[in-house]
């Protein structure tokens, strides 16, 4: 058997592998899986962690339901710009790269140093994909991602609500004005899963915390963004291919969900184009 590999990440990257050990389990899972990711299997395999703490409850399904929508988006943008750019903020061990990449589109994935490093010990970059040591809330990386031409589309999974709002507010408008043109894909909670995450959810296997609560994707475009699309999970049987038995619960069991599930949204959002003197 091969040697284990350790994992030395801080609070908050540790959340990174509850969505690793989602796509691996839907992908055992076979035809009846939400994805399709045997890299993830590998890694669940490799790292010296212990994942059997995400099996009970719904929060692997919930986080793989979530890279499925961000999936939809990515490749409708790639459809649109085959030669764009992919920016992953929070890249984590995700492997979007892998599962979606068109063959002539190129992708920059940002992480912190200590989720970089472990992110380092399974991918590699090449002509068409870099990796880099940044956080969301600099600018230091601006300068690899201007690198690749656009447009651009900035995807950020599960990030942005265990920061402070009001950084976050001042990174997306920085963003916006850096990249006009560009698409912002990102995941919001509401008020219900900041009350419930010491109680269910994914949250309660690791120490990190959620900062703050949105109940209005709305409220991000006073960041100088225009809301696209925002959608819910009960949403997604509408948008994306699931599973038979997935779609039939979702459609079966809606308005319970609906009125005792967590909130989270998935938002698509764009910046305007620069406008010339």
């Amino acid at each position: 058997m091969a040697e284990k590999r350790s994992v030395q990440l801080g609070t908050v990257q540790e959340t990174l592998l509850l969505p690793l050990y989602g796509r691996a389990r839907q992908t055992r899972s076979g035809r009846w899986g939400l994805i399709h990711d045997p890299k993830a299997v590998d890694m669940v395999e490799t790292l010296d962690y212990d994942f059997d703490r995400f099996r009970e409850g719904g929060s692997a399904a919930g986080s793989v339901l979530r890279t499925v929508m961000f999936d939809a988006w990515a490749r409708a943008f790639l459809r649109r710009n085959p030669a764009g750019t992919i920016v992953e903020i929070g890249a984590g061990l995700n492997t979007r790269f892998e599962r979606i990449d068109n063959g002539t589109a190129h992708w920059v994935e940002l992480d912190l140093p200590d989720s970089m490093a472990l992110r380092r010990e399974f991918f590699s970059e090449s002509p068409r994909r870099r990796m880099a040591e940044g956080s969301v809330l600099g600018d230091e990386w601006f300068a690899t991602v201007r690198e690749f031409p656009g447009p651009y589309l900035f995807v950020t999974e599960g990030v942005l609500f265990y920061l402070d709002r009001t950084e976050v507010e001042h990174s997306l408008r920085r963003m916006a004005e850096a990249f006009p043109g560009a698409r912002f894909a990102f995941d919001l909670c509401g008020n219900r899963t900041i009350d419930m995450q010491h109680r269910r959810g994914p949250l309660r296997h690791v120490d990190a915390r959620l900062a703050w609560a949105c109940e209005n994707p709305r409220e991000f475009e006073r960041c100088g963004l225009r809301l696209l699309d925002s959608q819910t999970i009960l949403d997604l049987p509408r948008r994306v291919r699931l599973p038979l038995p997935l779609h039939l619960a979702i459609a079966v069991a809606g308005p319970l969900l609906a009125r005792f599930s967590p909130q989270h949204s998935f938002n698509l959002y764009e910046a305007p184009e620069r406008r010339d003197p």
